[in-house]
């Protein structure tokens, strides 16, 4: 007896099912799952797939959620699963997964920590998608991706690191409040390591590409009577702010994910603040990967914008390098 189905469609076609625009998200914390929800939102992909080895009864249920939601989802087919098969033939993985600090437990140790996560992950995410492009969110940021570069044997365009992606848009977030005016509007540039030690580039910092700096000369220093140097610090200290009610932060990291993930699955060659290997840039001899602006597109990072920086932006940039070189030095890859 024929089925419901069959009675009710005739199948003229045997197709491969093979995704063209499949995006992995490893790590299905507050900030794995923030980057999922907003990649669909935005259409970004033809199948979505959740990698967690840890929790397995709350990926079942979060993504048996998203299922349900299909109807309003543009996003055909979203799978998850505790075996890396599940990443196969992925354009683009998005890595999340991190180690939280024990109590006790140094900095450095933490490092270590997630290095020895990342084996396992980065050898088994190239395992099954070898032509993938890597966009490393995990903390800290810098480091980790520097180790999955190394690790994956990729080449260094296809291995982002988030960076000051976020810092940016919350920094120009912050201009705009100040002057009354659309973040889309203001046009400001936080480079360099992710976090404390970033680099405002005041110089650049215009609106309608009128320069900041030349309207108020001590703009950033600590001679302004205005104290714009207050939004870099707030916009630095905006995680934190945000922890500090709520216990986590990822509605905002996940956006500026699905930002970046738009311009590498759409081909937009847009320029980001995200994190490459800077070696040769600004004097720098070492190889780290530190926030650039960069053109990104669905090769990854094709081009590095050459950014003029006054000697004391250069300076600190420099200064962030060689501690993050210091710690790579002692790293058991």
């Amino acid at each position: 007896m024929a089925t419901v189905k069959d009675q009710l469609i005739m199948n003229l076609l045997k197709e491969e099912q093979t995704p063209q625009n499949k995006i992995t998200v490893v790590g299905i914390g507050a900030v794995g799952m923030a980057c999922a929800l907003s990649i669909l939102v935005k259409e970004l992909a033809d199948e979505l797939a959740l990698f967690d080895v840890m929790e397995e009864d709350k990926l079942k249920g979060e993504v048996m959620r998203l299922q349900h939601c299909s109807l309003f989802l543009k996003t055909p087919k979203i799978v998850s699963g505790k075996d890396y098969n599940v990443t196969a033939n992925s354009k683009l993985v998005i890595i999340t997964a991190e180690a939280c600090q024990q109590e006790g437990e140094s900095p450095p140790n933490l490092v270590q920590h997630n290095v020895n996560i990342f084996k396992l992950i980065i050898a088994s995410v190239v395992k099954y998608s070898s032509n993938c492009t890597l966009l490393i969110v995990s903390n800290p940021v810098d480091i980790l991706t520097y180790v999955a570069w190394k690790l994956s044997g990729f080449p260094q365009n296809r291995v982002i690191g988030s960076g000051c992606n976020l810092d940016s848009a919350c920094f120009c977030s912050l201009v705009g409040e100040r002057l009354g005016v659309h973040p889309l509007s203001c046009h400001g540039w936080v480079l360099g390591e992710h976090g404390d030690s970033s680099v405002p580039v005041w110089s650049g910092v215009n609106v309608a590409g009128i320069l900041l700096k030349n309207l108020h000369p001590a703009l950033g220093t600590d001679a302004d009577k205005e104290q714009w140097k207050e939004v870099h610090r707030q916009a630095v200290d905006s995680a934190s702010e945000v922890i500090k009610p709520k216990s986590y932060s990822s509605w905002a990291i996940g956006l500026s994910v699905a930002d970046l993930a738009e311009s590498i699955t759409k081909n937009l060659r847009r320029v980001h603040p995200i994190s490459t290997m800077i070696k040769g840039f600004y004097g720098i001899e070492d190889e780290v990967f530190l926030s650039v602006p960069c053109i990104l597109g669905q090769n990854g990072i094709s081009d590095v914008m050459k950014v003029t920086l006054m000697p004391e932006e250069e300076a600190r940039l420099k200064k962030s390098a060689d501690e993050l070189w210091r710690i790579q030095k002692q790293l058991l890859l």
